[in-house]
């Protein structure tokens, strides 16, 4: 499954994620988008809500944007 993920880095809400009407996803994460703290959040984060391991979400356009696609294999 194919996604469309905004990422709101060094939120004070974080971590959050929202459902937009688009079916696009909004995430707030505690991490700067420092040497990729911000990608590792978001993929522990969506990992969490999806119920799948780490390691079947990957980040495939956008990764330094806050715009992102992100394919989860569930």
């Amino acid at each position: 499954m194919q996604i469309s993920v905004a990422v709101k880095p060094g939120s004070r809400k974080g971590p959050l994620i929202e459902s937009q009407t688009d079916g696009s996803l909004l995430v707030y994460l505690r991490s700067r988008a420092v040497e990729g703290a911000a990608n590792k959040e978001l993929i522990e984060i969506l990992a969490v809500h999806f119920g799948v391991a780490k390691s079947l979400i990957e980040i495939v356009g956008g990764a330094t944007a806050r715009i992102k696609r992100v394919v989860v294999d569930i």
